[in-house]
């Protein structure tokens, strides 16, 4: 089962402007080929497919680990993706829906993806940049653990190219963030899953990394996750589960050459994480309601009896 946290993986700034053009680059992060909805299909099926898991268990521990990681990162690309679409944060909702036969949201009719407006609000869907729907057919989980690995190793290193094009796109510094911290953990997944496959196999994999060879060092978003040790940890997920995973990831193991040195570490639960950002409400768009005043006052109520 899964437990939920009422917080972000990591903490967001506000974007500087509303950009829903920006909004739809980063969905390639989430829908595309290789984006968060691949990553959590990919390792999520293949945990709950598992053969042998108790005889195999840090291997199958690790996969489930990091599931839980990548559900994660999809609700954090998500809220990058209506952070950027919304625009700064604004305490106060609009008040009124105003005249919806004056056309008050004319300009969205020329952003690249109208359909995260038409269909989402200005919010995230499992769809790629070009708003082409995420499916299925990317996930692999063929029952060999070797091959498995061996694909969930490639995946992370195709996600490692998608973040970096995606962060040459962006100048905002919402969605820069979100690429910086998914570089860092998107490594740590890497280096993991080749480490898992030279348990097995003996063969270096770790070795290929990084992959695409740009060091993190070069990225500014990415300084403060390297500093604090991000690149070097493992978590969990789990206050008593998965702990398995020591047995491959932090046995003297140290970080990959191009990071700052430091031994490999297994950290029980997850970390801190950030707020979640409050998006402004748009009545004329129908969010949450075109009288945002009668849902605000029904919420109150119901906040209170809940107290």
């Amino acid at each position: 089962m899964f437990m939920r946290v009422d917080k972000l993986q990591a903490a967001l700034p506000a974007p500087r402007k509303a950009d829903p053009n920006a909004a739809a680059a980063l969905q390639e992060l989430l829908g595309g080929k290789y984006g968060e909805m691949s990553t959590l299909g990919n390792y999520m099926f293949q945990s709950f497919n598992f053969r042998s898991k108790d005889k195999l268990r840090p291997f199958y521990s690790l996969v489930a680990s990091i599931t839980a990681e990548e559900l994660g990162h999809v609700e954090l690309v998500s809220n990058g993706v209506a952070m950027l679409a919304n625009g700064p944060d604004n305490d106060g909702d609009m008040a009124s829906g105003g005249d919806i036969s004056k056309t008050p949201m004319e300009a969205m009719k020329d952003i690249r993806s109208f359909a995260s407006f038409a269909s989402a609000g200005g919010g995230a869907l499992p769809v790629n940049s070009n708003s082409m729907s995420w499916n299925a057919d990317m996930v692999t989980t063929t029952g060999n653990v070797v091959v498995d690995l061996l694909h969930n190793f490639h995946l992370e290193c195709g996600a490692r190219l998608h973040k970096l094009r995606v962060y040459e796109t962006l100048s905002d510094p919402t969605g820069r963030e979100v690429c910086g911290y998914l570089l860092v953990r998107g490594s740590v997944h890497a280096h993991a899953y080749a480490l898992a496959l030279k348990q097995i196999t003996g063969v270096e994999l770790e070795k290929f990394l990084p992959t695409p060879n740009i060091p993190l060092d070069k990225i500014p978003e990415c300084q403060k996750y390297l500093q604090e040790g991000s690149h070097r940890r493992l978590y969990t997920w789990s206050p008593n589960d998965y702990k398995e995973i020591s047995g491959i990831w932090g046995n003297g193991e140290q970080a990959l050459p191009t990071d700052p040195p430091g031994e490999l570490e297994v950290v029980d639960g997850m970390p801190e994480g950030g707020k979640i950002h409050q998006l402004t409400g748009i009545p004329s768009a129908f969010t949450p309601d075109y009288a945002p005043e009668e849902m605000f006052e029904i919420a109150t109520k119901l906040y209170k009896a809940s107290r």
